[in-house]
């Protein structure tokens, strides 16, 4: 592998004129030393001596390592007074650069460099940086705003090794970098997760005091991703009270954001008080964190806190912050001030979403406001959005609170008629709701059919609505056979179902039907109590003994209704 003479000012070009050279094997210019007193390995002895395992030019303070391999760009090794490239054919043009191909050696002073190599090598081995140990260049440019902007360059290209190098090379020769500079090399390394690297320029910044607020949010953002959120706690309260006037809102705006997605917030409320007692006044972006993690964090008070203070701040709220509140308001049920910001967007120009329109239209469905939820729906149909499923049951919802049953039941028809690919179970449930309450159980069994048509998974929940559609109108036994069918279909009966079905036969007169159904069913206080019920107010008194003592016998407690009949009927005997 050849070596590089990196940066030595001692220009073999100008010792000996350009004609006399001749190239080598490697392509190399190589040139004899003038005066003709020391030729081949003599003269390489007099320049080069080994001190620590590093190759050092006593003509100048370089370092001599080999060159890297793979893909790392040559840019830094050719750096000049004029950064002018070599020509096509390999010379430089009778150009002065920084930086030289070092001479061919003898293979006495290379097995030399085989040694220093293998240490830099055992020692980079040791090292838990990305770059390693990077070789230092003697710089021939000497001023510190053209070499800042160099390194500046080269960590925006992501080109860390030649940002390391010209980073070390400006320290070693008694240069500093901008801060600047600084932290777009910090920004490199944080983009390339390289967390020890990142800490190592950090640390440099703030034995300076070069740290600026771009650096604090650069590195707490590398300690929070790979440390947690807590470990950029400890360091933010450090830093801010080590170095309080670098601290502005954009460093607070990443702790908000970081405690954010930790879903913790009570360090968001606490950075948000701090953030007013420091004096320094929130941002567009302050508020839009501060109303994302309240909202998801379920704190609907505080997300609507933010809200009113960004509005006192006189900062107008964006789209997101405006939709996050009416999400937060309608899921608290405070659908007022969900329309009095629905208002505001409208007013602004916005367009809102089918997204929000539904959870208005669900909101004010809950409140019983079924004439507010159809304007809406209006509206929203207006402004050229499409209902889908969930506004369809949003509406259906707000007409069967409303206690519009028979309304709930046309509106269905006419979704069935016109929407027949937005039906599903949610949809035909509260149809089957409305049936229930009504006591339609043809109606009820007639959209029963139609689930079992159109493929759909009936639950225990619909089958639950006929069944009760059926014991409202008084047909036990239609009720016993959509057991059956439920049953037969292999769908897993509940408490309810058999509480709904044992009324409607007990109050049928079933009472062998009754007995069937216990043997059935698991033991359960609330279904044995409610048979006990029925058949003492039916004048059943002795099969409701019977089951009362068996009732005891499996370790069932009796609740207070079931031990008053009794001891009102202990004397009775049929």
């Amino acid at each position: 592998m050849a070596t590089v003479w990196s940066g030595c000012s001692t220009s073999f070009s100008q010792e000996l004129p350009h004609p006399r050279g001749r190239r080598g094997t490697d392509g190399t210019r190589i040139h004899l030393w003038s005066g003709g007193r020391n030729t081949g390995v003599e003269a390489v002895r007099t320049v080069v001596v080994f001190a620590a395992g590093v190759c050092v030019c006593r003509a100048a303070p370089c370092v001599l390592e080999p060159d890297v391999a793979g893909k790392e760009e040559v840019g830094v090794g050719v750096w000049g007074m004029d950064d002018e490239l070599p020509v096509a054919d390999g010379s430089d043009g009778h150009r002065r650069h920084g930086l030289r191909r070092r001479p061919v050696m003898p293979a006495a002073v290379e097995k030399g460099l085989v040694a220093a190599r293998s240490a830099a090598q055992a020692s980079a081995a040791e090292s838990k940086s990305e770059v390693g140990v990077s070789r230092l260049h003697f710089l021939e440019e000497r001023d510190e705003e053209t070499l800042s902007k160099r390194l500046i360059k080269l960590s925006q290209s992501n080109k860390v090794r030649s940002a390391t190098e010209l980073f070390d090379s400006m320290r070693a020769s008694g240069l500093q970098p901008s801060a600047h500079g600084c932290n777009s090399l910090l920004a490199c390394f944080v983009r390339r997760s390289s967390f020890a690297d990142a800490m190592k320029i950090f640390e440099f910044m703030k034995v300076k005091g070069m740290a600026t607020g771009h650096t604090y949010t650069l590195i707490l953002k590398a300690v929070a991703a790979t440390e947690g959120y807590f470990a950029a706690l400890k360091m933010f309260d450090e830093i801010e009270e080590s170095d309080k006037k670098n601290v502005d809102v954009i460093v607070y705006n990443t702790m908000i954001s970081v405690c954010g997605r930790a879903k913790d917030w009570q360090q968001v409320e606490r950075l948000w008080k701090r953030l007013g007692q420091n004096s320094l006044s929130g941002t567009l972006m302050t508020y839009d964190l501060l109303v994302s993690a309240f909202v998801q964090c379920g704190q609907s008070e505080l997300a609507i806190d933010a809200y009113q203070e960004m509005l006192r701040s006189g900062i107008d709220p964006s789209e997101d912050i405006l939709k996050a509140i009416i999400a937060s308001c309608t899921k608290e049920g405070k659908w007022e001030f969900a329309l009095t910001i629905f208002r505001r967007m409208l007013s602004a120009g916005m367009k809102p979403s089918i997204i929000v329109f539904n959870s208005i239209i669900n909101s004010l469905g809950k409140a019983g406001e079924d004439e507010l939820a159809f304007r809406m729906y209006h509206l929203l149909t207006s402004s050229g959005l499409k209902p889908d499923q969930y506004t369809w049951s949003a509406l259906l919802s707000a007409l069967y609170r409303s206690g519009r049953f028979w309304d709930a039941l046309d509106l269905f028809q006419g979704i069935k008629t016109k929407h027949s690919t937005l039906l599903n179970n949610h949809l035909y449930n509260i149809a089957l709701m409305s049936c229930e309450r009504l006591g339609q159980w043809e109606h009820a069994l007639q959209l029963l059919w139609m689930m079992e048509k159109g493929g759909l998974q009936i639950s225990a929940v619909s089958y639950n609505h006929v069944i009760g559609a059926c014991e409202v109108a008084r047909k036990p036994k239609v009720a016993l056979k959509v057991y059956q069918r439920m049953t037969h279909q292999g769908c897993s009966p509940d408490t309810f179902t058999h509480l709904s079905v044992i009324r409607a036969c007990i109050w049928g007169s079933l009472w062998n039907e009754v007995e069937d159904i216990l043997e059935e069913v698991a033991p359960d206080s609330l279904v044995y109590n409610t048979v006990i019920h029925g058949l003492c107010l039916r004048g059943k008194i002795r099969l409701a003994r019977k089951v009362y003592t068996k009732m005891r016998t499996i370790g069932l407690k009796p609740d207070g209704k079931t031990r008053s009949f009794m001891l009102q009927h202990i004397a009775t005997d049929y």
